[in-house]
């Protein structure tokens, strides 16, 4: 096996993902594929601290100029690796992305018409908690249909498939999370950290992020620093005292080792089985091997479902959604 064979493939693996979405970030993964010399740090770094996301990320935190040229990456890579290191070691990718709504809504929509009661929204990994707010958004899924009048923002999935397109937005009665560090959108630090993880050419994520903290401050999400693995279950039961509890996650399991992921999918096929919530994941499809069941996923797309089935291939930052 070549040596730093898992960082190669980890990096040449995100230059797929990323390309159409940021020219740079394909550049620089594919500049890091090549470069012995990156690889060799990168594999000094903890599995789950040399993400692509986390690794960019710290380096523009540190004056990587993006959108650039990988030379400008590999210079700050190289001339502040310490302050970078620090950065990476003490940060993590809380990339807090609220346009992923447009491809949970309408599962959540399905959970509501099934319940037949408000919702209590329990997201793991919640970061600053600003996907806590479905019912505060405005949604197009062209050219299948769309969901307005909440008066806020407009998010947009182009669709493909028999989506069910809610025809209301989803009652919240209650929300909450949990996070090994949650984030306060009251601090500017903080909020400036979720910025930078935006990638580079997307302006109009910006924009929407700088929206979504605009609209959580508005009422800041009660959040839980912990690990979700110990709080999910307390967090489901006081859930349950407002409404119908459903635990929701996006790009979130990813951040577990592997052991964990299978703990967390027997935990909440646990809990479903038991009756005492509803579960809808958004994840990459090597992440939850148990829920993606082996099927064959369209590259780029998350697997995207409900109790543990898949309803739908769905962009990583909420772009497409293909219901299956």
């Amino acid at each position: 096996m070549l040596l730093h064979a898992e960082v190669i493939e980890e990096y040449r693996d995100f230059a797929t993902y990323a390309a159409g979405d940021s020219p740079c970030f394909e550049e620089w993964a594919l500049g890091v594929v090549e470069d012995a010399e990156v690889v060799a740090w990168l594999g000094t770094l903890p599995a789950l601290k040399r993400q692509p996301n986390l690794v960019f990320a710290a380096a523009r935190w540190h004056g990587a100029p993006a959108p650039g040229a990988y030379a400008g990456l590999r210079r700050v890579l190289v001339e502040r690796e310490a302050a970078v290191r620090a950065t990476i070691m003490a940060r993590a990718t809380q990339t807090n992305e609220v346009g992923r709504l447009a491809t949970l809504t309408p599962v959540l929509g399905l959970v509501g018409d099934k319940e037949d009661r408000p919702l209590a929204l329990v997201e793991v990994g919640a970061s600053a908690g600003l996907c806590l707010y479905p019912d505060r958004y405005d949604y197009a899924w062209p050219p299948v249909g769309d969901l307005r009048g909440s008066g806020g923002p407009v998010l947009t999935a182009a669709a493909t498939g028999p989506l069910p397109v809610p025809t209301a937005h989803p009652v919240i009665a209650w929300r909450g999370g949990v996070d090994l560090n949650p984030l306060d959108v009251t601090d500017a630090d903080a909020m400036a950290w979720l910025e930078i993880l935006v990638w580079p050419e997307q302006d109009e994520r910006r924009e929407r992020l700088r929206a979504a903290i605009a609209v959580a401050r508005r009422e800041p999400p009660r959040l839980r620093a912990g690990d979700l693995l110990e709080e999910v279950e307390s967090l489901v039961d006081e859930a349950a005292q407002h409404g119908a509890p459903v635990v929701f996650h996006s790009a979130v399991i990813a951040y577990l080792e592997p052991p964990d992921r299978e703990r967390f999918h027997v935990l909440m096929t646990t809990l479903v089985s038991a009756g005492r919530c509803r579960w809808v994941s958004n994840e990459g499809p090597r992440v939850l091997p148990g829920v993606t069941g082996g099927r064959e996923v369209p590259g780029g797309r998350f697997v995207t479902a409900l109790d543990g089935t898949p309803v739908a291939w769905s962009h990583g930052h909420g772009h497409a959604l293909d219901w299956l």
